[in-house]
């Protein structure tokens, strides 16, 4: 089906058939004129693509030259009679091509006895396979098609894209009677089936355009979706081209402009895939975009990369394709499923009203004569929350009125009203803001988030556009007003009530990335964005420095708690200096858990979460002691001593036996784990009577608790490497750690703490899996000496087309009498392992480990010492450990 009327005209220099016909009549073999014309034809091809020439003439030449080809090809078989016919259908019925889509033939026959072309067809399509053509056929008769497409609409498509190559045409004709809506699959039938099908492809990309790795198909805005469109349109209408949809009302010039330009870009895409790649791929995975990016001339630049303009270019196409899929499907449901219903009108007011419970305009000017009614509509949806969505004519309207909305229509006091109205309402103010962003109204009102739509950066950690993403936090943020929130966020569901202005979470929501890609720190270009946004629409001064700073700060919270240690009184009291008050930690721990979850579905697990709730709820206590009352380090260990103690005496044991431990242990032992854990750790080590075997204690998230992760405790001898054996142990075990505790007594005892998940990011709960977690530890532990080498294992792919480097950055943490070492290096298996035994080789001590995984890279904090308990303050140690580590870990 045709976007708009396009001649294809031959070109001789790729396939001249009068030349051809002559090399086959003088070759002693069919198969070798065939080939070499099937091959020059793709070299012509794949020249003129790298030339810049139109992407049709390729596409719709492939299939042209096609044709030719296979008619000649049949014309070497002796056929019985004309009652078989040579037909291309689905893509290839449409005259589509791409270097190695696939050639869907179907062999059609007049009646059901096929024994008179059995020895031909066989001989047919060998030939076919002989000369090198990839090949999807099926031989069918006329009751077979009617049959076999009556019972599957996959089937019924496929055929109606249907063109004859060679033989006669009254067999397709009849044909295409028997599949005639009359007898098969009426538009409405086809439709909702079809509709069905697209809601189901949709689902299996998350109902995203914005894929890391999309398909350039199947993804949301991708062909398929152009296709959908014609493929109900040619049902309805029995049309071949767009252009008679638009001659009948249903699309405009303005949006056959969106399908034309969006399929050519798309076209251009696919035929690079499958020209670089020398088959029928349609994943556009990371090793081809930068490719593709280079290929279609684009250049890095300070602020954005090559393949992060050729990205958003992508995503804008896509973007457009799936709003306007969305719209005439949605006017395609009001004239073919819905034409018999008799909608009820109810009025809203004067400018709007809903009908089947879709908003529409009371007036087709509306929004030339009051355009503030563009944000009004909005508004009423999230006052209306019974609104299923917006009448097609009604989107068309707005998008044929958008581009009113600029600097003098931003600046209008009303209209800003309306939009603060918008974002103070009841509703479900993250709907309407998507749906402002779906039909193109919420880049035009705020340029600053306009600037960040279809803006992608490069790496497998940001797996969403950065509007997508935010988007998706404002979505996670109101989901934690839903009563099925308590269980997996806990503490965001019971903060969310009482905070007291949820407009400035949707604010800040909004604005915390719109900073990205302009370069320089976006946290502060966003933080001075929504300063600007907030006087502009009259916030008070209050409120605006607390989403000023919540922008500002936005990363504040999962950095503290992914990179400092939260045991630590004064990282606390750092961190609750920052926040001042608990309204402000209420409005950034939401904010934080909302972002880390859009940023990366992968990154939200158990551990994290227990993290951030015991940042906030440390925080809280420090905030209501009062700033200028930090807890005293020695009343903490004293406390704890208690509490672990007491808990110790209710199941028996006495303090007697508990002491002589404990004054081995040191006070940072007390201060880095809470007394339920110390408890559980000395019953262990008091239990333990085989000094030769390491105890190994295995802890799970009890039943009640949705938070937290495996605890492994391992009390032994101090040896040099156990940290690096350790990890290579969880390593083959397929355990990640995510945190480490490493403690070493006054007479050489390690007391290890280590907190593992599985591959899937769970807390690892199974008793049997529990024992043999143990077991392995046990045996692997008891001489590490011994512990073979790590095993380098496959990297995976994705990882491999990111170049990552190796940062290392040493500072003191004076007040812990320690060395803090940041590392920033791409993720392997085994990294850990590695990292152990360097600090082993250099005589460094471990006391602490923060373990994060982001995407390709991974960014773990280390707390060292040298072997003597000493910080590392040698300069020349210092660079000695960076360059091993950097050596050691660069891709």
């Amino acid at each position: 089906m045709l976007l708009h009327h396009y001649r294809f005209e031959p070109d001789t220099t790729l396939l001249d058939l009068g030349v051809f016909r002559d090399e086959l009549a003088g070759s002693r073999s069919p198969v070798v004129p065939f080939k070499a014309a099937l091959r020059d034809l793709q070299a012509g091809l794949d020249e003129k693509f790298r030339a810049g020439a139109d992407i049709r003439d390729l596409v719709r030449g492939r299939a042209w030259y096609l044709d030719q080809l296979l008619a000649m090809a049949w014309s070497q078989h002796e056929w019985p009679d004309d009652g078989v016919a040579l037909v291309a259908v689905g893509g290839y019925g449409r005259g589509e091509l791409h270097p190695h889509s696939d050639i869907d033939l179907l062999l059609l026959l007049e009646h059901d006895d096929d024994t008179p072309y059995r020895e031909p067809l066989t001989a047919f399509i060998t030939f076919l396979w002989d000369i090198g053509l990839e090949i999807g056929h099926s031989v069918r008769s006329l009751n077979d098609c009617e049959r076999e497409a009556g019972a599957d609409v996959t089937v019924i498509t496929n055929l109606l894209e249907s063109r004859l190559i060679v033989g006669p045409e009254r067999l397709r004709g009849a044909m295409r009677e028997r599949l005639s809506p009359e007898r098969l699959w009426p538009a409405d039938r086809f439709f909702e089936a079809k509709w069905q099908e697209q809601i189901a492809r949709h689902y299996r990309y998350n109902n995203s355009e914005y894929h890391l790795e999309p398909n350039l198909k199947s993804s949301p805005g991708g062909l398929r979706d152009i296709q959908m469109i014609g493929w109900v349109a040619k049902r309805h209408f029995g049309t071949e081209q767009y252009t008679d949809i638009v001659a009948k009302g249903f699309m405009n010039d303005a949006e056959l402009r969106i399908l034309s330009q969006g399929q050519a870009f798309l076209w251009q895409v696919r035929y690079a895939l499958h020209m670089l790649t020398g088959r029928a791929e349609d994943r556009l995975q990371f090793d081809h975009q930068r490719t593709i990016a280079e290929l279609f001339g684009f250049r890095d630049t300070p602020e954005r990369l090559a393949v992060e303009q050729f990205m958003k270019r992508y995503y804008r196409h896509v973007t457009a394709l799936a709003q306007l899929n969305d719209m005439l499907l949605q006017h395609f449901d009001e004239v073919i499923l819905r034409r018999q219903e008799s909608l009820e009108t109810v009025k809203l007011n004067d400018r709007f009203e809903t009908k089947g419970g879709y908003i529409q305009v009371r007036s087709r000017t509306l929004f030339r004569d009051k355009p503030s009614a563009m944000l009004e509509l909005f508004l009423l949806m999230a006052q209306h929350p019974e609104i299923e969505g917006v009448r097609a004519d009604t989107i068309r309207l707005i998008r044929d009125h958008r581009h009113q909305i600029d600097d003098h229509y931003r600046e209008d006091p009303l209209h800003q009203r309306f939009f603060m109205a918008l974002l103070r309402s009841a509703g479900n103010v993250p709907r309407q803001l998507r749906r402002m962003n779906r039909y193109g109204i919420l880049g035009k009102y705020l340029p600053e988030f306009g600037r960040a739509v279809g803006l992608m950066q490069h790496d497998l950690f940001h797996i969403y556009t950065v509007d997508a993403h935010t988007l998706r936090l404002l979505k996670f943020l109101h989901g934690f007003r839903k009563p099925e929130a308590k269980e997996e966020f806990p503490v965001a569901a019971a903060i969310m009530p009482q905070l007291p202005k949820l407009d400035l979470l949707w604010i800040a929501g909004l604005f915390h990335d719109v900073g990205k890609g302009r370069g320089g720190d976006h946290s502060l270009i966003g933080a001075e964005d929504v300063t600007h946004f907030c006087k502009r629409h009259r916030v008070s001064t209050h409120d605006t420095n607390l989403v000023s700073w919540l922008v500002e700060q936005h990363l504040l919270m999962s950095m503290t708690a992914q990179k400092r240690d939260i045991t630590d009184p004064d990282v606390i009291r750092d961190f609750a200096l920052a926040v001042r008050s608990e309204t402000r930690l209420d409005y950034l721990y939401v904010l934080t858990v909302a972002d880390i979850n859009a940023t990366n579905p992968t990154l939200w697990n158990g551990w994290r979460a227990s993290l951030l709730r015991q940042l906030h709820s440390e925080t809280k206590r420090a905030l209501r002691r009062g700033l200028k009352n930090p807890p005293d380090r020695d009343d903490w260990v004293r406390e704890t001593r208690m509490e672990a103690r007491s808990l110790l005496q209710t199941i028996g044991i006495d303090a007697e036996h508990i002491d002589p431990l404990w004054d081995s242990l040191g006070e940072d032992y007390f201060l880095q784990y809470a007394p339920s854990e110390i408890a559980w750790q000395t019953q262990g080590i008091m239990a333990h009577k085989d000094t030769h075997q390491p105890l190994v204690l295995i802890s799970v998230p009890t039943a009640g608790m949705t938070e937290g992760g495996t605890k492994v405790f391992i009390h032994t001898r101090s040896v040099d490497d156990l940290f690096a054996a350790t990890a290579a142990a969880m390593e083959q075990l397929g355990l990640s750690i995510h945190d480490a505790r490493i403690a070493t007594s006054h007479n050489n005892w390690t007391l290890n703490t280590f907190i593992v998940l599985d591959n899937q990011g769970q807390a690892i709960c199974d008793p049997e899996h529990i024992e043999e977690m143990r077991r392995h530890l046990v045996e692997e532990l008891d001489d590490p000496d011994d512990y073979p080498d790590i095993v380098s294992r496959h990297t995976p792919r994705q990882l491999k087309h990111f170049k990552v480097p190796t940062e290392v950055l040493i500072e003191q943490d004076p007040a812990n009498d320690r060395t803090m070492l940041e590392l920033s290096a791409p993720d392997r298996p085994g990294l850990l392992a590695r990292v152990g035994r360097i600090f082993m080789e250099q005589g460094i001590a471990l006391s602490a480990a923060k373990i994060a995984t982001l995407g390709e890279r991974v960014e773990d904090v280390f707390f060292i010492t040298t072997k003597a308990g000493e910080p590392l303050t040698d300069p020349d140690r210092q660079q000695q450990l960076r360059d091993r580590l950097t050596d050691e870990l660069s891709v």
